[in-house]
């Protein structure tokens, strides 16, 4: 069977920007047949997110993730369908998700690495920080912050003063550099930042995480402010328990999902270059397929 799928063509470099043309796609042979605990999938959705840009490179600068190798298929979050199945706990039918998924219309899996899928919390006052006013708009009338900060737009400092005047108690860390510099030194004594991501540093030749300048590291340490990586990975044993959770919010409508979709695996770069600049709304989701009958 021939299948498409995505691998590296190039890399950016430690200092550069990636570009669609950083990807290659091409067809394989996929084996007409799997061994004992494998399963053939159809892919539905593939997941593009900030941390891919460290894959990119020859040393990621953590332990936790492995390269991707040029010429080979790169992986992420993804989504499918079994198709086949000789693993005792997947049949024919399942929808199946991993973190390792590789970007192919079809692949065979171990499905020891698969999940089966399965059929707020005390903030008084929320505020978000993003780069365009529609994300801002979104933010306040969609999805229930009580005030956003367009950081392209006026002074970010003066801005979280006025919106936070007896400060900051935790700090939801996804971009780094100048942004977090602000926000921390705003922040209480005795406060949180779980550092999630560091998307402004990603296309630098720095460490992760990135060190804070020395002015940042004195207010955190004088303030006893604990930043503690948040790494999704840690925490596989609340992955089920955390998926009704959110599923019930979502049906009662106290969670709101975004997500910005694109269709086609020939566009996995561009989503991936997209998702990078900041064009996405919400989570950045690359339709393969929509065709969910066997």
């Amino acid at each position: 069977m021939i299948v498409q799928r995505v691998v590296l063509n190039s890399r950016p470099g430690k200092n550069g920007n990636p570009v669609a043309e950083n990807f290659r796609v091409e067809e394989v042979n996929l084996p007409d047949t799997i061994n004992e605990g494998q399963v053939q999938v159809r892919t539905l959705y593939l997941s593009v997110d900030p941390y891919m840009r460290c894959k990119m490179n020859e040393d990621t600068g953590a332990d936790y993730l492995a390269p991707w190798q040029l010429s080979q298929v790169v992986d992420g979050g993804g989504v499918g369908i079994v198709e086949k199945s000789k693993h005792a706990n997947l049949i024919k039918g399942d929808f199946v998700t991993s973190f390792y998924w590789p970007w192919q219309t079809k692949a065979i899996l171990d499905g020891k690495g698969l999940e089966k899928i399965g059929h707020l919390l005390g903030c008084s006052r929320v505020v978000g920080i993003c780069g365009t006013h529609e994300k801002c708009l979104l933010l306040t009338s969609e999805l229930g912050f009580d005030a956003a900060i367009n950081y392209k737009k006026g002074n970010v400092a003066e801005q979280l003063r006025e919106l936070c005047p007896a400060g900051v108690d935790v700090y939801f860390d996804n971009v780094g550099g100048d942004i977090s510099n602000t926000v921390i030194s705003q922040m209480n004594y005795n406060s949180h930042i779980i550092l999630c991501g560091q998307i402004s540093q990603y296309n630098k030749d720095v460490p992760y995480p990135t060190p804070l300048p020395s002015a940042i590291e004195a207010i955190q340490k004088e303030r006893n402010i604990t930043r503690e990586r948040f790494l999704v990975l840690n925490y596989k044993d609340k992955f089920e328990p955390g998926i009704l959770q959110l599923s019930q919010w979502f049906k009662e409508g106290k969670l709101k999902i975004k997500e910005t979709v694109i269709n086609g695996l020939e566009n996995m770069g561009v989503a991936f270059q997209s998702m990078m600049t900041g064009g996405n709304i919400g989570k950045q989701i690359v339709c393969i397929s929509e065709d969910i009958s066997l």
